[in-house]
């Protein structure tokens, strides 16, 4: 989760700690966005506080159903990556280091149904949102645990979270408890309060009717 209270929040975070950008950078700053070296926390609701041993990933839907525990994720490959992460706050950060699971690892161990187009992430406290199946499949997508060597704070989704850098932060679930398999696209929490249905942060999809 990537966004703070439950009203959209539409003008730039700008101050001493956010720079706005002279121009995109070779493509690589969105529309909209101010750079900043921080990592700001935006969460709807307290941080989650718990131990990786007790990270249970639910897998439901159009799938064979399984559980995978912390030491199921921590055994298959693990993988670090360095790319640029966008906030629908109008925030991005550039050249940020994640280790994790790929998403395209993980799916080697799954048993998925052909009709399903679309997943569900699920959190801790109730929280959900959706991805098209394409979207999440990407290979630069991570179960992630790690951030700039470090652990994953449990501000910023720790233990694990999924890392979906080609969409805005809202869409890769903080403290992820499931991955459920549909049919069809079906609006998450923040989509149902009035965000995008997919989040592109080049195309400036921060809201339902943008």
């Amino acid at each position: 989760m990537s966004v703070l209270g439950s009203t959209r929040l539409n003008r730039p975070m700008l101050g001493k700690f956010f720079k706005k950008p002279a121009d995109d950078m070779g493509g690589r700053v969105p529309p909209g966005q101010s750079l900043t070296a921080r990592f700001p926390v935006l969460t709807y609701g307290p941080a989650q506080h718990y131990d990786a041993s007790e990270v249970v990933i639910r897998i439901s839907g159009l799938a064979g159903e399984k559980t995978l525990t912390w030491g199921d994720l921590m055994a298959l490959p693990q993988t670090t990556l360095t790319y640029d992460i966008h906030c629908v706050t109008h925030w991005s950060k550039l050249d940020t280091e994640w280790t994790g699971v790929r998403v395209t690892d993980l799916m080697e161990h799954l048993e998925l149904d052909p009709a399903a187009t679309h997943v569900m992430q699920h959190s801790v406290g109730g929280y959900t949102t959706n991805l098209s199946l394409e979207d999440f499949t990407r290979p630069e997508n991570l179960l992630a645990h790690t951030f700039g060597g470090e652990p994953l704070t449990a501000e910023h989704g720790g233990p694990l979270r999924l890392v979906v850098p080609h969409l805005y932060f809202w869409k890769s679930a903080k403290w992820l408890t499931g991955l459920e398999f549909m049919a069809a696209d079906k609006p998450g929490f923040w989509e149902v309060n009035g965000y995008h249905m997919r989040g592109d942060p080049f195309k400036e999809q921060r809201y339902d009717d943008d």
